[in-house]
Parts: C-alpha cells; sequence; structure tokens
C-alpha cells in the first residue's frame, strides 16, 4: 500500500451522495409521462449526472484553484437538479414531499461543497486567494444559528 497525499473522488462522501442522487432521480423521472422523455427528464438526469462528473473530472488535477473550479461546477449543476426538480412539481409529476425530499438532500451536498471549497481555499496562500472565509463551521444535518452581526436591524 502506497502513502497518499489526496483522496480519490470515490472516497468524499459528497461525491458518494451525489452519485446516489442521480440513481434516485433517473428512477423518479422514468415514471414521468412519456412526452417529457426527451425534454424535463432528460434534462434532470443529465444535470443530476453532472453534478458528480464535474467533481469527478477535477480530482485528480495538480491545481487546487481546478479542483475548486470543479466544486463550483458541482455545485451550480446541483442548483439546476433542484430547478429541474421544481418544475416538475409546478407541473405536478411530483408530490411537494418527494420534491421537498430531493431538495433537502441536494442543498445538503451543496453544503458539504461549500466545506469542501473552504477546505480547498485554505491550501492556496494566503495573498493569492480570493477570499477570506470567515463563517462559523456547522455539522451537516444539525441546526445551526446564522451570525448576522453587522446586518442592519429590521425596522418594526
Amino acid at each position: 500500500m502506497t502513502d497518499r497525499t489526496y483522496m480519490d473522488v470515490e472516497d468524499l462522501d459528497v461525491y458518494r451522495r451525489l452519485c446516489q442522487l442521480h440513481i434516485d432521480v433517473c428512477d423518479l423521472t422514468h415514471t414521468w409521462p412519456a412526452e417529457e422523455k426527451y425534454e424535463l427528464g432528460s434534462q434532470v438526469r443529465r444535470s443530476s449526472n453532472s453534478s458528480p462528473a464535474q467533481l469527478a473530472e477535477k480530482n485528480d488535477d495538480r491545481h487546487v484553484r481546478n479542483k475548486i473550479e470543479g466544486v463550483n461546477r458541482s455545485r451550480g449543476e446541483a442548483g439546476e437538479t433542484i430547478h429541474h426538480l421544481f418544475m416538475a412539481l409546478l407541473k405536478k409529476y411530483i408530490s411537494t414531499q418527494t420534491y421537498e425530499g430531493f431538495r433537502t438532500r441536494y442543498k445538503e451536498c451543496i453544503r458539504m461543497l461549500n466545506g469542501l471549497e473552504k477546505t480547498l481555499e485554505q491550501k492556496i496562500p494566503v495573498p493569492e486567494r480570493r477570499w477570506q472565509v470567515a463563517e462559523k463551521t456547522a455539522t451537516y444535518g444539525q441546526p445551526y444559528e446564522l451570525d448576522v452581526s453587522g446586518w442592519p436591524e429590521a425596522e418594526t
């Protein structure tokens, strides 16, 4: 066994979750009307597959900036998938409960991708970082309070 200084993409929990979400989305879309086979069904399947694919594509890249780009693209595809599922809800192909379940799972992955981006950003020398991450860490799946210090208070 060799010492590894990086993780394979399959080692990333967020990658495995996004892959499972894609499989679940595929199963879901095959129950939709036939006229959606090449329309909304195809779009949601492609975006749900693209999210983990973006992570896989950039994971072995030597440059941290490129890894971050893969995380950003993955997050965008996850957001696009949520949109397509919302359209399926509006067209009454899925129930509110089904939509909310998928949305919750995708939002959890988006939070995990945010954390991955934050971790990768820490590997870049401070002067070269695009921004300083100053948010509090949160345990995934646990409620947390948003620190809004500095925001204007609502007028009553």
